[in-house]
C-alpha cells in the first residue's frame, strides 16, 4: 500500500506540474519536458511486455521475499530521481521500474498463497502428525485461509489509491485554477470525447509552487518509500524453507525459463487469459476513463483526487466481499464483479456529461465507487482462484507471472490506444468482459465434467554432487498423465484439481520409496536403488 501510494501520488503530481506550460518554461526552459515525460511513460508501460522472459528466473534466483524487497527498492529509486528531473535520471529509472512491475506482483501473489498454505500447516500440525509426515494435506484445504489473506491484502492495497491523493488534496489543489478556466475550451465529455481531455487548457496552475515546498513533499514520499522497504525486510518472513529454495533453483535455469510457456497447454490458463486481459483494462479505465474522460472533463481537475478516493474506498471496503466465497459457489464473486462492470459500462456508453456542470457530481462519485466494487471482486477473485487451482509450490511463481504478464500486455495496449474515441474504448472493454466471463464459465463447466487439465511436469531437482553426476535426464515435457505410474511424482505433477473426482483413491499414507530416483552414489555404482515392492 505504501509503495503504490507513493508511486501513484508522485506520478500524478509530476504529470500535472509538467503539463502546465508556465511551470515548464519557468522551471526548465527549453529542456523538452513533454518529451521526457512521454519517454518515461513509455518506459513504464512498454518494458513489462518483456517480463515473461526474466521474471521466473529472477524470482527463483533471489527468492520470493528478496524479489519483493528488490522491486520495492526500485520503486524507491524512481521516487529519488525526482529530486533532479533530467532525461538521464527519469527515463532510466522509469525503465527499471517497468522491469520491476511484473516481478513484484508475481512474487507478491506467490508469497500470499504460500503464507496461506503455511498458516494451514501451522494451525493443523497435530492432524499432520497423526497422518504421518509423508501425507499431503487434502487438496483445497488451504482455500478458506487463502480467501481471508487475499481479502485482507486487497483491502489494504486499494487504499493506496486514496493515499496517493494526499499530496494533491493537501498541497497541489491550492495552486490549481477552477473548472471555468481549465475547461473553457472543452466541448465534449464522456462517451462523446476523444483521446484524453481534448481541449483542456494548457495552464492549470494559478501560482507556481516553490521549489522548497516541492522538496518537502518529495522528501515525505521518499521517507514513505524507504519505510515500505523496511517493512518488507522486517515483517515478511521466508516463503520457503532453505532446502525448498535450493530445490526450486535446482530444476535447471533452462527449465525455469521454459516452464511459463509450457503451462499454456493447461486449458484452465487458456480459459482465464481473457480475464487476465480484462483485469488490466478495467483498472486503467478507472484511472483514465472514469476519472479523466468523465470526471475531470466535466467537473474540473480540482475534483480528480476525490473521484479516485471514492474509487479507492469502494474497492477497499468491497474486497471483504471476497469472503463470500467461503459460503457461495466459487464462480459467484468473480461473475458478480463482472456483471456489475457490465452494467456500468452499458450506462457509461450512453452518458455524456456536460462540461462545467456540477449537478451530476454525485453520479460520478457513485460510478467511481461502484467501479471500485467490481475491481475488488475481480482482483480478489482471480488471485484466489489461481491459488486454489495451482496448489503445488513448484509452479505458483510461473502461474502468477503469466497472470500479471497478461495484465501488463493489456496496460500496454491501453497506452497505445489512449487517443481513441471513448466509444471505441468502451466497446473494447465490453467485448473483452463478455468473452472473459463466457470463457471462465466454460472452464468451470469443463472441471465439473471431470476434464483433467494437462500440466507440464516439473523436473526433479538436480543437485550437483562433487565426483558424480546424474545419469538420467528428466523430460520436462512429460505430462502428469504420463507420470501416473509414480503416484503423481510425489506431488510434483498433480494435475487433478478439487472439482475432478480422483481416479482410484488410495487410502492411508503413500508408500515411501515408490519410484524414488537413485542417488548419485547408487548411479555411479551401477545400482538402481531399492526395487518397488
Amino acid at each position: 500500500m505504501l509503495t503504490y501510494g507513493v508511486y501513484l501520488g508522485l506520478l500524478q503530481m509530476q504529470l500535472i506540474l509538467h503539463y502546465d506550460e508556465t511551470y515548464r518554461e519557468v522551471k526548465y526552459g527549453n529542456m523538452g519536458l513533454p518529451d521526457i515525460d512521454s519517454k518515461m511513460l513509455m518506459g513504464i508501460n512498454v518494458t513489462p511486455v518483456a517480463a515473461l522472459l526474466y521474471t521466473p528466473v529472477l524470482i527463483r534466483f533471489f527468492g520470493t521475499k528478496w524479489m519483493m524487497f528488490l522491486a520495492v527498492g526500485i520503486y524507491a529509486l524512481f521516487v529519488s530521481t525526482n529530486y533532479w528531473e533530467r532525461y538521464y535520471t527519469l527515463v532510466p529509472s522509469a525503465v527499471a521500474l517497468g522491469m520491476a512491475i511484473v516481478p513484484l506482483w508475481a512474487s507478491m501473489g506467490n508469497y500470499i498463497t504460500r503464507m496461506a498454505q503455511k498458516y494451514y500447516e501451522y494451525s493443523h500440525y497435530k492432524e499432520q502428525d497423526e497422518q504421518g509426515p509423508q501425507k499431503r494435506p487434502p487438496r483445497g484445504s488451504h482455500a478458506p485461509y487463502l480467501l481471508v489473506f487475499q481479502a485482507i491484502f486487497y483491502s489494504f492495497f486499494h487504499l493506496s489509491f486514496a493515499c496517493a491523493q494526499l499530496p494533491m488534496i493537501y498541497f497541489l489543489n491550492h495552486y490549481l485554477y477552477d473548472l471555468n478556466h481549465t475547461l473553457c475550451n472543452v466541448q465534449n465529455c464522456g462517451t462523446n470525447s476523444q483521446g484524453i481531455l481534448s481541449g483542456f487548457n494548457k495552464t492549470v496552475l494559478r501560482t507556481l509552487p516553490r521549489s522548497r515546498n516541492l522538496i518537502v513533499v518529495e522528501s515525505v514520499l521518499m521517507a514513505m518509500a524507504f519505510l515500505a522497504m523496511l517493512l518488507v525486510l522486517g515483517l515478511c518472513g521466508a516463503a520457503y524453507r532453505p532446502t525448498e529454495e535450493i530445490d526450486l533453483r535446482s530444476v535447471g535455469w533452462g527449465n525455469i525459463f521454459q516452464l511459463p510457456f509450457k503451462h499454456v497447454r493447461d486449458f484452465r490458463l487458456r480459459h482465464l487469459v481473457p480475464f487476465f486481459i480484462y483485469s488490466g483494462f478495467e483498472v486503467l479505465f478507472a484511472c483514465t476513463g472514469i476519472a479523466l474522460g468523465y470526471g475531470v472533463c466535466s467537473v474540473g481537475l480540482e475534483r480528480l483526487a476525490y473521484l479516485l478516493v471514492a474509487y479507492s474506498l469502494g474497492a477497499s471496503a468491497s474486497s471483504i466481499l471476497g469472503l463470500l466465497g467461503l459460503w457461495l459457489p466459487r464462480p459467484v464473486p468473480l461473475v458478480a464483479g463482472a456483471g456489475l462492470h457490465l452494467l456500468l459500462t452499458l450506462i457509461l456508453f450512453f452518458w455524456a456529461p456536460a462540461p462545467r456542470v456540477l449537478q451530476h457530481l454525485w453520479i460520478l462519485y457513485a460510478a467511481a465507487a461502484l467501479w471500485g466494487v467490481g475491481s475488488a471482486l475481480n482482483k480478489t477473485g482471480l488471485s484466489t482462484l489461481l491459488g486454489i487451482l495451482y496448489e503445488d509450490k513448484e509452479r505458483q511463481d510461473f502461474i502468477f507471472t503469466i497472470y500479471h504478464w497478461w495484465q501488463a500486455v493489456a496496460i500496454f495496449t491501453v497506452y497505445l490506444g489512449s487517443s481513441l474515441p471513448m466509444k471505441v474504448k468502451l466497446a473494447v472493454l465490453l467485448v473483452t468482459l463478455v468473452v472473459a466471463t463466457a470463457s471462465y464459465l466454460w472452464m468451470e463447466q469443463k472441471l465439473r465434467r471431470g476434464v483433467v487439465p494437462r500440466q507440464p511436469r516439473i523436473p526433479r531437482p538436480q543437485h550437483k554432487v562433487r565426483g558424480y553426476r546424474y545419469l538420467e535426464e528428466d523430460n520436462s515435457d512429460e505430462s502428469d498423465a504420463e507420470d501416473e505410474r509414480c503416484g503423481g511424482g510425489g506431488g510434483r505433477g498433480d494435475g487433478v484439481e478439487e472439482e475432478v473426482p480422483p481416479v482410484g483413491p488410495k487410502s492411508g499414507p503413500e508408500p515411501a520409496g515408490l519410484c524414488r530416483r537413485p542417488c548419485p552414489f547408487e548411479q555411479a555404482q551401477g545400482g538402481d536403488g531399492p526395487e518397488e515392492q
